[in-house]
């Protein structure tokens, strides 16, 4: 469940006194359909090869290879399924179908998370990675208002992009809220009716519409991150159609969202403090300090020195023309959760100190920066916007000035202070058509969810509490910082193989390995040769190739 905005992009809530609806707020149940409906559920997907128009700017031939070995197709969808006689959406729909047609199982529709990342890509690099595509059509779609559906919902776009410094300053906190309320007023101008239409209930009733069009009694599901949300809210509104679900790194459903930013900075700062007590055992190698707390400080040494004098990253994305104390922030909050990184990141950090001697950094570091930092967000403005927006917020702003005054003393990393910052929603202008859906398990099949015990983006903590309100059985990751761990871990990848083909559950509860940590040895280790080798580019393409992983949001 990750932010739109650069820096980590886990999705963030924020509040201040008053009340805040939990995700468990409930909704009228049963199986939502009715009346007006039937036009849409009586309705088939025509499939045929993809042929989607070549956005502006983008290669013809790569644009026909992002689409090829897929089947294309689309929905029709009521924008107020309250009133399905106005206005209607069109949602575009791909297929992978089963590798093996005589071994067909049935469909399993796909959500990466967001919200507002489109799904339509995904099923491609989920049958090339998945046992499970041997026996399954693997379904994409473009949620309501996503990239690629003709009715995007979109955000006007500021002149200058708004402030998001992982350590504001007392004057930046006003600031940052007042780009919060311009924001939300840019969202409503641009998405005028159908955003308030654009929630997770009305997505999952997508997903149902998606079902009956092609055919299916009944569906099986992966979702990751927001995925999970939104699998758990299909199944409680739909519980007769949803068959084996698979929810992989899962939002807690007790939490609200100002609950769920504030564990995903904590999250991060425990694995930051590992990482530096994992480099303090080795000083011989890294040479940053020979306790948790020296490394701590060089690490603090070098984000001053950067923030006064950042190093200009020539070729590095539009909107980071230099590495400065927050781009350091950000890359820290992003590394040190994943265990296999951990030797990259302390060579990194050593290299940013070699960079400040010449002012420019080395063509190693650029070429590693690039694999670390993507180009753009993977979500649109606008989307994320609206989602995020169908929950009640609070307005006091001071409340979200002292919460990030806590923010960027103690948990700094990754999004820092920002995890607690107000957003458009604070400042929302339209009233929810609904209130958010009671999370529930009756009439299905149980199924899995899958935690990382360092989960980054969906703290550990979500994924027992959606297991025990779900009544699924949950599959650990121990010391672990993945958010994603289907095809990345090798055991737990097994288990929901065996589920998805077979049916076959594990324990209620059961544990795998997480990835392994770098073969650095301690310095109280026998020494031996250098096994790293190579540049960091190399090295983190080597990781990549060694730990493959499923694009999720």
């Amino acid at each position: 469940m990750r932010k739109r905005h650069r820096s980590i992009r886990v999705l963030s809530t924020v509040m201040a006194a008053g009340t805040l609806l939990s995700l468990t707020t409930p909704v009228a149940q049963g199986e939502q359909t009715g009346a007006g409906l039937n036009r849409f559920y009586s309705q088939r997907i025509t499939w045929a090869a993809c042929d989607q128009p070549v956005p502006p700017g983008v290669p013809a031939d790569f644009w026909k290879q992002q689409w090829s070995g897929m089947d294309c197709g689309t929905v029709m969808v009521p924008m107020d399924y309250r009133g399905p006689g106005g206005r209607t959406l069109e949602i575009i729909v791909t297929r992978v179908r089963a590798k093996d047609p005589a071994k067909r199982q049935g469909a399993l529709l796909t959500n990466p998370g967001g919200p507002g990342i489109t799904g339509l890509f995904f099923p491609k690099g989920f049958a090339r990675l998945s046992a499970a595509a041997e026996s399954f059509d693997v379904i994409g779609f473009g949620p309501r208002g996503t990239r690629f559906n003709k009715d995007e919902l979109r955000c006007e776009v500021p002149d200058q992009a708004p402030d998001r410094p992982t350590r504001p300053t007392d004057a930046q906190l006003a600031v940052i809220a007042e780009q919060a309320r311009q924001q939300e007023e840019m969202c409503q101008r641009a998405g005028g009716e159908l955003r308030k239409h654009v929630t997770t209930a009305n997505t999952a009733r997508d997903m149902d519409v998606i079902r009956a069009a092609m055919g299916e009694r009944k569906i099986n599901y992966y979702g990751a991150s927001y995925g999970t949300y939104l699998g758990a809210v299909y199944g409680s509104l739909f519980p007769s159609k949803l068959n084996r679900s698979v929810l992989d790194s899962s939002m807690h459903p007790d939490w609200s969202y100002y609950e769920a930013s504030k564990s995903q900075a904590i999250a991060i700062k425990a694995s930051v403090d590992a990482w530096l007590a994992w480099v303090a055992q080795r000083d011989n190698a890294y040479h940053l300090g020979r306790t948790a707390t020296e490394v701590h400080t060089a690490l603090e040494k070098l984000r001053a020195e950067l923030e006064r004098t950042p190093v200009p990253w020539n070729g590095g994305p539009p909107d980071i023309p230099a590495v400065d104390g927050d781009v350091l922030d950000l890359i820290v909050g992003m590394d040190a959760p994943g265990r296999p990184n951990w030797d990259v990141l302390a060579r990194l950090l050593i290299q940013f100190q070699e960079a400040l001697q010449t002012g420019a950094l080395s063509p190693d570091t650029a070429a590693a920066l690039k694999i670390m930092v993507p180009a753009e967000p993977k979500t649109a403005i606008g989307v994320w916007e609206a989602v995020t927006c169908e929950r009640d917020w609070p307005a006091d702003v001071n409340e979200y000035y002292r919460q990030m005054r806590i923010f960027r003393e103690k948990y700094p990393y990754g999004e820092g202070a920002m995890s607690a910052a107000p957003t458009p929603c604070t400042f929302r202008s339209f009233t929810p058509t609904e209130r958010p859906v009671d999370l529930q398990r009756r009439g299905y099949p149980p199924g899995l969810v899958l935690q990382a015990e360092f989960d980054p983006a969906t703290k550990y903590e979500g994924g027992p509490a959606m297991a025990r309100k779900l009544r699924d059985h949950l599959i650990t990751a121990v010391d672990d910082g993945s958010h994603g761990l289907y095809i990345g871990n090798a055991c737990v990848t097994k288990r929901v193989d065996d589920y998805l083909l077979r049916g076959v559950l594990p324990s209620k509860q059961s544990t795998c390995a997480g990835a392994p940590r770098p073969d650095v040895p301690a310095d109280a280790q026998p020494s031996r040769a250098d096994q790293r080798g190579g540049s960091l580019a190399e090295q983190l393409k080597a990781l990549a190739d060694r730990h493959p992983k499923l694009p999720i949001g």
